[in-house]
């Protein structure tokens, strides 16, 4: 008997509130720390390469991960992929208290265990979220896991800020650490709960180059849309808040940034879930890559708190009107029949290797420029290269976006067209935490 007939149609069955427990836990574990890593690491070694490094190897790792855990992910059990993930974002944050100030000293290494964690939860939880999942409640599960999530990025880094702020010394910073360890150790423990999900079909390494290769195929226009995506994303999602902290010297002030930018991010995710519908992408989705390049102009004249908030709401409120079209419309691919839906590990690491991609060389371009010069003016010029790359993303992806994939519909199991909707809003989310 089909899932959706064994419960009330619509509703969320007791697996998968467990998967959206363990996803928020995460992503609250995550919230606590995750931009207070870089400033820890800066007050240790006031270094943008060093920052630069730790990025650059998480990011590599990450990539990594994604490729070579492709086959035990489809044919072995992803869920002890999904738990290994968890299990090792503890034993970051478990490092980093036993490191201490010697932590920006290993910097690299620990940018490579956060790499590998990411990598093996982000792999699993994708491809567990489809199974789960059905057409009639996925719409349900991920307005869940975008208001659980974003009420995370608003709460968790404020009380983050305030803690820190109160504390003497680095003593702020080890609670907090400490904080997200345990949330994470409870988040490990609350996947046993999930059962085991049955082995795919067997994995096919090369799956994705041959999409690549083909002559007409959408993900010649997606994979270097994607990756221009990553460009901007891999240097934004840790340079803006540490510029915050550097402007202010105040932790509760970095708080306040991910409080208000949060709070603008969930209203304008909202409204723009109501305007960007399949065959009205493309505008929405131009508007909001220039508006996000725009927005980096004033730091030419001005680097302060005002102007990074100016920044950070801007940024929030125009976010999704970009991120919404190039996310669904990659899903609506991988949905659009039951033979791609049939190959959905192979697609999920296709979408992830190209972000990937652009993370990597985006913060490779950023440690050559900071290695060379530390001029705000040309720190200013750096932005606006890299933060102009989603008009590069609009420019690949324009002629998909001006309507919908006709046979979404069509697709088996939970990687239905539906899929696309609801699997973009989960990774919009994500991305909106990178993006600012």
């Amino acid at each position: 008997m089909p899932p959706s007939l064994r419960r009330e149609a619509g509703r969320l069955d007791g697996q998968t509130r467990l998967l959206l427990l363990v996803n928020t836990l995460f992503a609250c574990a995550n919230a606590l720390s995750g931009a207070f890593v870089n400033v820890y690491l800066w007050k240790a070694k006031q270094d943008f390469a060093m920052i630069g490094w730790f990025a650059l190897a998480n990011q590599l790792v990450m990539a990594a991960t994604f490729i070579c855990a492709g086959k035990w992910v489809k044919e072995g059990n992803k869920m002890n992929s999904l738990r290994l993930g968890v299990a090792l974002s503890a034993l970051f944050y478990l490092i980093v208290l036993l490191l201490g100030p010697q932590a920006a000293d290993w910097a690299a290494a620990l940018g490579a265990v956060q790499g590998l964690s990411a990598g093996f939860f982000w792999l699993a939880f994708n491809v567990v979220y489809f199974e789960v999942t059905e057409r009639d409640n996925r719409d349900r599960f991920n307005g869940w896991a975008g208001l659980l999530g974003a009420a995370a990025g608003m709460a968790a880094p404020w009380l983050s800020g305030y803690v820190i702020s109160r504390m003497p010394g680095t003593a702020g910073y080890r609670i907090m650490f400490s904080m997200s360890l345990m949330v994470f150790v409870v988040g490990a423990a609350a996947s046993f709960f999930l059962k085991k999900r049955p082995a795919l079909p067997r994995y096919e390494w090369l799956y994705g180059v041959r999409q690549l290769r083909q002559r007409g195929n959408p993900w010649r226009s997606a994979f270097p849309a994607l990756t221009a995506q990553g460009v901007r994303e891999g240097v934004f999602g840790f340079l803006i808040s540490l510029m915050v902290y550097i402007a202010t010297h105040n932790e509760l002030m970095l708080g306040n940034y991910a409080l208000i930018t949060s709070a603008v991010s969930i209203a304008a995710f909202y409204a723009a879930g109501r305007l960007v519908k399949p065959g009205r992408r493309s505008g929405p989705m131009l508007a909001g890559a220039l508006a996000m390049t725009l927005v980096i102009l004033p730091f030419f004249w001005r680097v302060d708190f005002a102007a990074l908030l100016f920044f950070g709401v801007v940024v929030a409120a125009c976010f999704p009107l970009y991120s919404i079209p190039i996310t669904s419309t990659v899903f609506d691919i991988i949905g659009e029949s039951r033979e791609s839906a049939e190959h959905r590990v192979e697609y999920v690491i296709l979408r992830e290797t190209a972000l990937c991609i652009g993370r990597i060389l985006g913060t490779l371009v950023f440690i050559a420029v900071v290695s060379a010069t530390a001029k705000p003016a040309h720190l200013a010029a750096l932005m606006l290269a890299l933060g102009s790359s989603p008009l590069v993303s609009w420019l690949f992806l324009r002629r998909l976006l001006e309507g919908p994939r006709g046979s979404g519909s069509r697709a088996g199991g939970g990687a239905g067209a539906g899929g696309g909707g609801a699997g973009a809003g989960k990774a919009a989310v994500r991305a909106a935490v990178r993006a600012r």
